[in-house]
């Protein structure tokens, strides 16, 4: 079977398996090809949050080749990619294959995917490096996380900012010690001259 029929075949099954439809960017140079690419974007144009590229890189080759890098030409901002163990590079197996984006996969992230959000419905360039190979271009489709079939494989929506501190933190000068504040230094025994002025001295009963 020729490797054009395997990487058919093999794109339709991971395109029904990983919910994708088969109608997505391909491309394919020497020993690489890559098919079902995607940028997936938040929902609507200019909502704030990160994007992702998606795809699925086939390796014919008899040798192992890393991902290098992935980029977005024309600013649209930078990838960073992620093995699906957390660490490391992302290889591409010999006679193998690996799904960039999705649970359990390695990922490859715009933080800022706002810009990106513009071309919902229209295409990016998405360059493709692989170690061996080289380059591998090709026009990626946009597409919003809600679309159907591709809510595995969003971005996920932008973090919450941070909630304000409320009260008074603990240890700030002046949260201790309130209470002595509220009368000052010195009071009673103000309060103790007066009432000696106010009565003559000896006015007191003697004993006896």
């Amino acid at each position: 079977m020729s490797f054009a029929a395997l990487t058919a075949c093999g794109a339709g099954n991971n395109a029904q398996s990983l919910g994708i439809k088969p109608d997505t960017a391909t491309a394919s140079v020497d020993n690489i090809a890559i098919q079902n690419a995607n940028v997936i974007t938040q929902s609507k144009a200019d909502q704030a949050g990160p994007a992702v590229v998606s795809a699925t890189i086939f390796n014919k080759g008899e040798t192992e080749q890393t991902l290098d890098s992935i980029t977005l030409p024309g600013g649209a901002g930078t990838v960073k990619l992620t093995a699906a163990s957390g660490s490391g590079g992302v290889t591409v197996p010999a006679q193998g294959s690996i799904v960039i984006g999705g649970k359990g996969n390695a990922s490859a992230v715009i933080e800022d995917g706002t810009a990106l959000t513009k071309k919902i419905g229209g295409v990016q360039d998405v360059v493709f490096r692989l170690s061996k190979t080289g380059d591998v271009k090709l026009e990626a489709f946009v597409v919003p996380d809600s679309a159907d079939g591709y809510q595995d494989f969003g971005p996920g929506s932008a973090p919450a900012p941070a909630a304000a501190p409320s009260g008074t933190p603990a240890g700030q000068p002046g949260a201790e010690g309130t209470e002595a504040t509220d009368k000052p230094e010195g009071t009673d025994q103000t309060a103790d001259k007066a009432d000696k002025a106010d009565k003559p001295e000896g006015s007191e009963t003697p004993a006896g």
